[in-house]
């Protein structure tokens, strides 16, 4: 038996000696330390061994096994070593190389404008309230005192989708759902898309606004021109100055365009305000009684006012940009003119 171990000891050291990879490695375990391999399968000379002496040839065996298997994970840690070595080397990277240069993303500058009007009537203690973009006919029209034979939905060019449902054409629908779930006093801005059929320089099928709505007792127009005098003069420099015209909208009354003064020229001409000293930036006015009656809002104990911001005017205005087509064709060049 001890010759037989000290043929297969050889054998071993010379197989070790061959062992160079992994592959190599595995070949080595399957010959002679698997279950059928060379060294289990000295316990099965032990039948040829006298009795007598079948212990301590057990005991050779056994320590002739915990040999090979020590060189075997000696052998194992070596190769798994010298393997990791080769694909560090192989996958290292030359520090030395230039870089690739990559282009700062920024924000959109319609995302600027949106994110600074917030800023601005946050610190007026307004809430930011989210409206459908896909709305009923009843929120974006008829309860906004818009029926369904009146003319002012001439003025608005609508994308119906089926039955009563439509993209709404104004943010106003943020009005009558804050009111059906809020009482008095109320304070939001809504703002998101809009969508009307019209397409132009100066229009698009798909734009943003943000509506105002504030509802409350004692409420009334001085009260918007005084919180859009905050808001221009945060915008576009503190000597700006607001202006309000009559207009008509049917979900206030009264209601009024609202002008700045030029912030190009201070108000004594020129191409921007196309020589009035003024350009115009919002609509609003005073909500509707019957859009407050509409909403189980009593006209008698409350008022209110409403205003609606047009995300791409102010923008154009505030980064003097003159076509409204290049705040939707994503050109990089345009946009990283924009970075902070």
């Amino acid at each position: 038996m001890q010759k037989i171990i000290e043929e297969l000891a050889a054998q071993v050291d010379a197989s070790l000696a061959g062992v160079t990879s992994s592959e190599s490695l595995a070949a080595f375990w399957q010959e002679y330390l698997s279950k059928n391999g060379k060294v289990p399968g000295l316990m099965k000379q032990l039948r040829t061994v006298p009795k007598e002496e079948r212990p301590a040839a057990g005991k050779i065996i056994n320590e002739f096994k915990g040999k090979v298997e020590a060189e075997y994970e000696a052998a194992a840690a070596r190769i798994k070593a010298e393997e990791l070595a080769a694909r560090n080397t192989a996958e290292a990277v030359d520090i030395t190389l230039p870089a690739k240069l990559r282009n700062a993303g920024s924000l959109h500058p319609i995302t600027l404008v949106k994110q600074e009007i917030i800023d601005i009537f946050a610190g007026m203690g307004f809430a930011v309230y989210e409206a459908p973009e896909i709305d009923d006919d009843a929120h974006n029209f008829t309860r906004l005192n818009v029926p369904k034979d009146h003319p002012a939905r001439d003025m608005q060019d609508t994308f119906y989708l089926s039955g009563d449902l439509l993209l709404r054409t104004q943010t106003s629908n943020g009005q009558i759902r804050a009111m059906d779930e809020m009482r008095p006093p109320i304070k939001i801005l809504s703002p998101g898309r809009v969508f009307r059929s019209d397409s132009d320089a100066t229009h698009s099928p798909m734009f943003h606004q943000m509506e105002g709505l504030v509802v409350d007792k004692g409420i009334t127009l001085c009260d918007l021109q005084g919180m859009l005098d905050k808001l221009v003069q945060a915008l576009f420099g503190e000597g700006t100055r607001t202006r309000l015209r009559p207009s008509y909208f049917p979900f206030t009354e009264p209601s009024v365009e609202v002008d700045v003064s030029c912030f190009e020229c201070g108000g004594c001409g020129c191409s921007l305000c196309k020589g009035t000293g003024w350009i115009e930036v919002l609509g609003g006015g005073v909500v509707n009684r019957r859009v407050l009656a509409n909403c189980n809002i009593d006209p008698d104990e409350y008022s209110g006012f409403a205003f609606g911001i047009g995300i791409e005017r102010i923008a154009m205005l505030k980064y003097g940009i003159n076509n409204m087509g290049l705040l939707f064709e994503n050109d990089l060049r345009f946009l990283k003119q924009f970075q902070e």
